[in-house]
């Protein structure tokens, strides 16, 4: 579910009709909804209700700091992957103790950083990474809380680049080499261990998967303890899927992962985490756009969007399918014809969908691409020089930028030309 819906015949974002955000703003543009990421939020919430746990919104997901202090303030945490995350979360109010580092590549310099200002936990993901840890967390005399990033050995059944708990995948440390592990971080100074990590992937839309590495996890918990380890909390990972296109059957609900995850490890007594992402903000946000041109072509039509794939690269990266639908809405019996929607990039992997039926549009009319609150504006770029897509968080009949575009000559000043040139 998310709100946004046709009204008196135009497409809003909760109360604002997405025409009057296209007049103020400008597009292309990214508006959210707050409504939709907080009712997505209070149903993980729901669905651990049954056992103190922690919900850690998935910073990667979607980072602008007023989506994070609206989650922030409705108790979410944050896992974060790099020291920007953590600069990100902390600006948005979101207190240390609530905060989970994951990530394969942690520097000396981001430890230091999170130790020195807060942080819940370590989702360690190496030996390496370990000894450096121990080292950094000893040198400035306080003791880091670890949770070693086990890898399954897993098949989440998604697209191969967004797996993850796979024997192949660059995450986490190989199951059986586990108790060694933990072994060795028991023995090293400046480290405590308080739990075991453990995600195999991205938009999972059968829970089977998660049975079979959550029954890995409980009988590694077991097995820990068993070695001596204070094994008190859980992170489940995230990845639960969304609907990205609604003719589609929909994924499983939040309430029936918290499910299995009681069944698999509701006996053991451990506080549970778990990090969704996509399935709180992706929903929660469409790409919103206007027609440049309708071009006709050899044997098909081009209606070519003021959006490209510097906005939204998901369907470039990952073959990814977004919902394209017009924000007038159209009459019942309306003719539809097959279109291919593209940007102005120059590159060919600048399309969005391929023969998608719409009716006919024209210069300057409004399109949605829906389910693109997650992994969109995190992942824009200045490709061909064109400016960053702006953000807009709608709140019943309201909105604000809350983040602007640049101009041009915002986005010359960065460079700097050499005195020797």
């Amino acid at each position: 579910m998310d709100h946004f819906n046709y009204v008196d015949g135009l497409l809003h974002a909760e109360d604002v009709p997405l025409t009057v955000i296209a007049a103020q703003v400008g597009t292309p543009v990214y508006v959210y909804s707050a409504a939709t990421l907080t009712r997505h939020f209070k149903l993980f919430q729901q669905a651990l209700e049954w056992t103190d746990h922690l919900v850690c919104f998935a910073v990667k997901s979607n980072s602008n700091l007023a989506v994070l202090k609206l989650l922030g303030d409705l108790g979410a945490g944050m896992d974060i992957v790099s020291a920007g995350e953590y600069a990100r979360a902390r600006a948005a109010g979101v207190p240390g103790e609530r905060i989970v580092f994951s990530g394969v590549g942690k520097t000396g310099a981001e430890m230091r950083m999170a130790l020195d200002g807060g942080i819940r936990q370590f989702n360690v993901e190496s030996e390496p990474e370990l000894e450096l840890l121990s080292q950094v967390a000893s040198s400035l005399g306080v003791v880091a809380p670890i949770a070693v990033r086990v890898n399954p050995d897993v098949d989440a059944k998604t697209h191969e680049k967004i797996a993850t708990g796979k024997a192949e995948n660059k995450f986490g440390i190989p199951i059986a080499r586990a108790r060694d592990v933990y072994a060795r971080a028991a023995a090293l100074p400046g480290i405590e261990v308080v739990g075991i990590d453990m995600h195999i992937g991205s938009q999972l839309t059968d829970l089977e998967p998660y049975r079979l590495a959550y029954a890995k996890m409980a009988d590694l918990t077991r097995a820990l303890r068993a070695d001596g380890h204070d094994i008190r909390r859980l992170d489940m990972g995230g990845g639960l899927g969304i609907p990205y296109r609604r003719d589609n059957n929909a994924p499983p609900l939040p309430i029936e992962y918290g499910q299995v995850i009681r069944e698999a490890v509701g006996d053991l007594g451990c506080e549970i985490e778990i990090e969704p992402g996509r399935n709180i903000s992706g929903n929660a946000g469409i790409l919103l756009s206007s027609v440049i041109y309708l071009k006709e072509g050899e044997g098909r039509d081009f209606l070519i969007l003021d959006a490209a794939m510097n906005d939204l690269i998901r369907p470039a990266m990952y073959a990814a399918h977004h919902d394209i639908v017009p924000v007038v809405e159209q009459a019942p019996g309306t003719p539809v014809a097959p279109h291919d929607v593209v940007g102005p990039v120059c590159e060919t992997g600048d399309t969005f969908e391929k023969a998608v039926d719409l009716p006919r549009l024209s210069a300057g009319d409004l399109v949605a691409l829906r389910s693109a609150g997650a992994y969109g504006a995190v992942m824009a770029s200045e490709y061909n020089s064109r400016p960053l897509v702006p953000e807009v968080l709608v709140r019943g009949d309201h909105f604000a930028v809350i983040r602007a575009r640049p101009t041009l000559e915002e986005m010359l000043g960065r460079d700097t030309i050499p005195e020797w040139l």
